[in-house]
């Protein structure tokens, strides 16, 4: 397959786009999407070492929580929807960071389409939240500018200062400057106000990295990890990335995430686990 070159200048501001019927279900349901996988030729900056993963790639995960009182957009992907055009095929790009660094990634359905599936319109939903400003999780923030953005104020002023800091892409996320902003403190913050929905502080990554709790009915209490872990090796081998913003923060993150796991019986979903994704069922299905 013919990879694709994409980097800011290349990529327009684009409205957000329409798609389907909004839907709230009595049950509170979580829809898991495909939004890529990232190709590493080392784990390295993990410090890690291929010889201990079972896959070295990382999936990108991009997950929508449908509320009886509203919608909630957690992490919106690694490439933007308006930068490549679905074929029925995986498609490879090679997404320019600001540092000149590349990275190739695999996409195979635009998120759009995934929500559509799911009877979503992008310009519909309610709340957006990212695990952290990163590239690889804020690709299709500017299509949820109509959404209240909930966010640590130090994560939002890291993300529009100048110069950007590593692996952030402004242009992908530059329409929520004027988004509804809600600023979250340290304390859980009750998504829509039963404590199903939880935006959890887990700083040490980024300045603001946070985590999502879902309580589910059915499936029971889940942990969407953001970056806290990208492989489920690191559970045991509890390895720091070398380009943690706090690596002393992420330590406490961990403890303080695994201590609430022990107490509600919530279980981890770590957004990379490659291997683990691929057996989450994806939309239209979701898990209640």
């Amino acid at each position: 397959m013919k990879p694709l070159m994409i980097g800011i200048s290349a990529l327009a501001l684009m409205p957000a786009r329409g798609a389907g019927a909004q839907v709230h279900p009595a049950k509170l349901r979580l829809y898991v999407m495909d939004c890529g996988t990232i190709h590493l030729a080392s784990p390295a900056k993990f410090n890690l070492r291929t010889d201990q993963l079972a896959a070295v790639d990382l999936n990108v995960g991009c997950y929508l929580i449908v509320h009886a009182k509203g919608t909630l957009m957690w992490d919106v992907g690694a490439v933007p929807d308006s930068s490549w055009t679905p074929t029925g095929a995986p498609v490879l790009v090679h997404v320019a960071l600001p540092d000149s660094a590349t990275r190739n990634i695999t996409v195979r359905a635009t998120l759009a389409s995934q929500m559509a599936a799911a009877g979503v319109a992008e310009s519909s939903i309610t709340f957006v939240a990212f695990s952290h400003f990163h590239y690889d999780h804020t690709a299709n923030a500017n299509a949820f500018a109509r959404a209240t953005w909930l966010v640590h104020r130090a994560e939002r002023d890291a993300m529009f200062a100048v110069p950007a800091p590593p692996l952030a892409q402004p242009a992908w996320y530059a329409a929520l400057r004027t988004s509804k902003t809600v600023f979250l403190g340290d304390s859980a913050y009750d998504v829509f106000g039963d404590g199903t929905v939880m935006i959890m502080s887990a700083p040490g990554h980024t300045r603001g990295h946070q985590v999502l709790f879902v309580k589910l009915a059915d499936t029971g209490p889940v942990i969407l990890s953001g970056d806290l872990y990208h492989y489920p090796e690191q559970l045991a081998l509890q390895t720091i990335p070398t380009f943690e913003f706090d690596s002393s923060e992420t330590r406490a993150s961990r403890k303080a995430i695994a201590e609430f796991m022990a107490r509600t019986g919530a279980k981890l979903w770590i957004q990379h686990d490659l291997l683990g994704s691929a057996k989450l069922k994806k939309a239209p299905e979701f898990y209640q």
